[in-house]
């Protein structure tokens, strides 16, 4: 009877922590470094991480750099290599972030929120603060997140001919999206 007990304790344990953390596996992020005289550099990852945890009101995105698909294979082929964002040596770029407003969504009730998430976002080895605005969209037991910012190329390390020849944005736009349950 103990045991049971015990049992029936843990795993209600369990399912209030989990219950805390919405996650995908499938979020989207999307990378636009177009131009006015190049509109190809356009990449999108559909199969990036993202998790929310709704207690501690985190935020967290995983995205593999090999995963961004372009228009042009030639394009996402230079995205890779080395030179500019070297996925076989940094296989991933990932953003650590916490809303810096909690009080500005209920989790609890369907309703759509704006939020300020202030974070850390990493590619090729490099880490810079961002903070940028969000929508969180909160329907029953689903979440659907958006937020959007510019970076600069070169506080990654990812400089050379495209942007200096105005074909590559030197700040592209980013936009994440995600479903989370």
């Amino acid at each position: 009877m103990k045991r049971t007990i015990l049992s029936l304790m843990i795993a209600s344990v369990s399912m209030m922590v989990f219950a805390q953390k919405k996650t995908s596996t499938s979020a989207i992020v999307a990378f636009d470094a177009s131009t006015a005289i190049d509109d190809l550099p356009k990449a999108e990852n559909k199969t990036s991480i993202a998790a929310i945890d709704l207690a501690k009101n985190t935020v967290q995105f995983e995205a593999a750099i090999k995963n961004f698909a372009f228009a042009n294979p030639k394009i996402q082929e230079h995205f890779n290599q080395e030179s500019w964002l070297n996925s076989d040596k940094f296989p991933k770029a990932t953003f650590n972030g916490v809303i810096t407003n909690p009080s500005a969504v209920n989790f609890k009730k369907d309703g759509t929120y704006n939020v300020s998430v202030d974070g850390e976002l990493t590619i090729k080895g490099k880490t810079q603060k961002v903070t940028t605005p969000a929508t969180i969209v909160v329907a029953g037991n689903t979440l659907k997140a958006t937020a959007a910012f510019s970076i600069k190329l070169s506080d990654f390390g990812v400089e050379g001919q495209p942007i200096s020849a105005g074909k590559v944005s030197g700040e592209p736009k980013i936009s994440v999206s995600a479903e989370l349950n």
